[in-house]
């Protein structure tokens, strides 16, 4: 009778375990699956820059002084060779008439010299003086001549510095803010310039990539000349987060890597005619990368693993992990996959990381 029973016990507890394992294979989840296809996909790629107009200048002045008068305001529209600032002319005016005088009376001096070397060469032909008084002669005819070239060249330097006390703008552009006022001592060598112009009618908008992205860059395109040629054309994103109206290019490369941070500088160019934009303004550049023929996957679909990333693929209709390659772009909510699918792989589109290895899956197509 206890053997029996024994027996009976035993075939229960079988059953339970053969119906727990038949449970855990034929376990089944619902599941967002996704049919990976190839297709041409461009990713935009944004990066910090600094905005700074074509041409930004400090304008200092080349005499010392006091300004007399200040002919712009703050923020202005200049041109080239329009009056900024004025310095006190008077000391400048009075050099500038002392020099003129000198170079009178060193003309004057000239020209006895001359008067005096053809009454020597005279007297010579007829023995009436030595050859030493010729020579002579000749010799004050020469300093006569430096002295009025002495003389010239300081009332060119006097005529410059009285030239100088009028500060004009080098560069057609914008006024900064201006750092002096009226009475104001001045010199060439003041810390801060009178006012800043900047020409924005394009604006350099500078940012950096790391080496390793130049150096794919250059071998996509072939060299970087052929980058910056056939690149596609980039767009800027402004502070507050709207797009600005023209789009642009990169211009140049820097050909050097920064020491410390193995960035290199870019530059791209964008046209401002309406001067909504800023030197010494922030953005962001927006970098488009156009791929052909591309496996896209949403980034939901991706779990990371001992710095490895997976995606879990349905095969015969249980979930199989396997590891893919990223291309190093995202748009922030989808990778590229280089490498680990091919086309018409089905994966799980939504919550990886709590999917089990092997379990059963019903496919339920993601809306694309």
């Amino acid at each position: 009778m206890m053997n029996c029973k024994t027996l009976l016990i035993a075939l229960v507890g079988l059953s339970v375990v053969a119906c727990k394992q038949k449970t855990a294979e034929e376990e089944t989840s619902d599941y967002k699956t996704l049919t990976v296809k190839a297709e041409n996909r461009t990713l935009v790629q944004g990066y910090s820059a600094r905005l700074e107009g074509r041409q930004v200048v400090e304008v200092r002045p080349q005499v010392s002084g006091l300004i007399t008068r200040i002919c712009i305001d703050e923020g202005q529209k200049v041109r080239k060779g329009q009056v900024l600032f004025v310095i006190d002319q008077v000391p400048y005016q009075a050099a500038w008439a002392e020099a003129t005088a000198n170079v009178k009376s060193a003309e004057a001096k000239l020209a006895t010299a001359r008067l005096n070397l053809e009454s020597a060469q005279v007297l010579r032909e007829k023995n009436v003086v030595q050859d030493y008084d010729l020579n002579t002669a000749r010799n004050e005819l020469a300093a006569a001549q430096a002295a009025w070239e002495q003389a010239k060249a300081q009332e060119r330097n006097a005529r410059n510095n009285l030239s100088y006390t009028e500060v004009k703008s080098p560069v057609d552009g914008v006024a900064g803010m201006i750092a002096y006022r009226v009475g104001a001592l001045v010199s060439s060598s003041i810390s801060e310039p009178l006012v800043t112009v900047s020409d924005d009618s394009r604006v350099y908008a500078y940012f950096s990539l790391n080496e390793r992205q130049v150096t794919s860059l250059t071998e996509q395109y072939g060299s970087l000349e052929a980058f910056m040629k056939h690149m596609e054309e980039v767009e800027l994103q402004l502070a507050g987060g709207k797009k600005y109206g023209e789009k642009g290019r990169i211009s140049a490369v820097s050909g050097q890597v920064t020491a410390g941070t193995g960035a290199v500088v870019l530059r791209a160019d964008f046209p401002n005619q309406k001067g909504l934009l800023r030197s010494g303004g922030s953005a962001t550049v927006l970098v488009p990368t156009t791929l052909e023929q591309a496996m896209v996957i949403p980034q939901s679909a991706t779990y990371e693993l001992q710095n490895k990333t997976f995606v879990y693929k349905v095969v015969n209709g249980k979930a199989q992990s396997a590891p893919v390659t990223l291309y190093r772009l995202n748009n922030g909510e989808e990778y590229v996959v280089e490498e680990g699918l091919k086309p018409g792989d089905v994966i799980i589109a939504e919550g990886a990381g709590l999917v089990k290895e092997g379990v059963r899956v019903t496919t339920k197509q993601a809306k694309e």
